[in-house]
């Protein structure tokens, strides 16, 4: 059995059992008959079903940040959202089906025409940090150009994908076609990567892990996309709008209690705008109000677990300079906004994926010192710049080695354009106007004209 504790209290909200590989057996086994029906189905009665998900998802909003919040610790703002991007995400998968296109090229003697064809049984292995975004990221798509999914949540926040799941059925999708499976990574996971009847795998989480899917994928040539780690630069040039740079800066990497693989952890900052930006930053910092995650007010909530808190403290101790903020004492996991200054660059706080509130400001001093230390990591994700020079800009964003930039802004995640990162921050592209695509088959079909 698996138990999801509140990260704001430590308490049992709930128990569930765990997959084993027999589950997950007989799981593809169903997803199998579902797909061909599926596949075969009309694709204006796909896209009603999708968009009758959507309407259902909405529907239960609510209902579905109040699961977030209880076992994920989110703040109740960013869980609306969250239950939001699935209804919307299903919306606009929706609106591919219709147009998932082939092409016909000239050929001499015939015609030739490709086809876009379904894989079969899509296998998604979602992350703790965003479990109903980023699972609907793959699940929508999937489903809408004609695959079955089965969902694997991570194992301390499943709440939220089986009621997805049950959502699922009473919008009318087929049984069998959209099935989520709680488990551990080591047995369910790896039952479903490992399985003959899983056509691809799309798998957000860590490097390593990734690392290690990737290989079990190698001996069967198994489909597969990998959304990473990350350590985002944010780059502040002297010339840039310093007072909104910092500003901006604390929710770069505090939303979700800094538990983003696209958060900007790494501020580079130009040496003669550093101690202005410090001036500004510290009560921005000072001033982010963490506490219960129901509170309409509070800015950042608790960590996932236990072992993610201590992951965070080890990399802050107690000799670093910095800032920090507050955070409640008593149970639940909590860790305070944190700012480390005067840090070498390549300390491990500066380099590694801390995966919590944490971020360092190290001072550049010229456009290729800070493209320099920007490209100083194994992970290329995402990244901001910020600069009232446009042709830096262009620069910038051209030499930075990250798969989604912002310019004077921290947005880089819409659902309507792509994601995904560079180096060992992943391999392939999610989200966008192509993400139907990525769960096909290109067939190409000649036919002759002559006699």
């Amino acid at each position: 059995m698996l138990q999801v504790l509140n990260p704001a209290t430590e308490e049992l909200v709930a128990t569930v059992p765990a997959a084993t590989p027999a589950d997950i057996d007989a799981a593809v086994a169903r997803a199998t008959v579902a797909q061909r029906g599926w596949a075969a189905a009309a694709p204006a009665d796909r896209a009603r079903l999708l968009r009758r998900f959507a309407v259902v998802v909405d529907e239960h909003v609510e209902e579905l940040a109040h699961l977030e919040v209880a076992e994920a610790g989110h703040t109740i703002g960013n869980a609306r959202w969250e239950a939001g991007n699935v209804r919307d995400l299903l919306d606009f998968a929706a609106g591919g089906v219709e147009r998932l296109n082939g092409r016909q090229i000239p050929v001499a003697g015939g015609l030739d025409v490709t086809i876009l064809e379904p894989l079969g049984v899509v296998g998604v292995i979602a992350p703790w940090n965003f479990p109903m975004p980023i699972a609907a990221w793959a699940t929508a798509p999937a489903l809408a150009a004609g695959n079955a999914v089965i969902l694997k949540p991570a194992e301390t926040t499943p709440l939220t994908a089986l009621r997805l799941a049950a959502l699922a059925l009473e919008a009318g999708l087929p049984e069998g076609l959209f099935q989520v499976l709680p488990g551990t990574g080591p047995v369910a996971g790896n039952a479903l990567v490992e399985h003959p009847g899983i056509a691809k795998i799309v798998f957000t989480g860590s490097t390593r892990v990734g690392k290690s899917i990737m290989a079990k994928c190698a001996d069967q040539v198994k489909r597969l996309t990998l959304e990473l780690g990350g350590k985002s630069p944010n780059i502040v040039f002297a010339d840039a709008d310093i007072e909104a740079a910092a500003a901006a800066a604390p929710m770069s990497f505090l939303d979700n209690s800094g538990q983003d693989c696209c958060a900007r952890t790494r501020i580079l900052v130009q040496r003669s705008a550093y101690d202005r930006f410090l001036e500004l930053l510290t009560p921005a910092i000072e001033e982010i109000v963490v506490g219960d995650p129901l509170d309409e007010r509070t800015q950042m909530g608790p960590l996932i677990s236990r072992a993610q808190l201590d992951r965070v403290r080890s990399y802050v101790t107690e000799d670093l300079k910095g800032i920090r903020g507050k955070a409640p004492e008593g149970p639940g996991f909590w860790f305070p906004p944190t700012v480390l200054t005067d840090v070498p660059e390549d300390a491990p706080c500066a380099v590694e994926e801390v995966f919590g509130p944490v971020a360092v400001v190290l001072p550049f001093d010229d456009e290729a010192d800070a493209i320099r230390l920007a490209n100083a990591t194994e992970y290329g994700l995402s990244g901001s710049i910020w600069t009232r020079d446009v042709g830096r800009a262009l620069r910038a964003s051209r030499a930075v080695r990250a798969g989604n930039l912002s310019v004077n802004s921290h947005s880089s995640v819409r659902y309507w354009t792509p994601f995904g990162g560079y180096r060992q921050s992943g391999l392939g592209r999610e989200l966008g106007p192509d993400a139907l695509t990525a769960f096909t088959e290109t067939k190409n079909v000649f036919i002759s004209t002559e006699a």
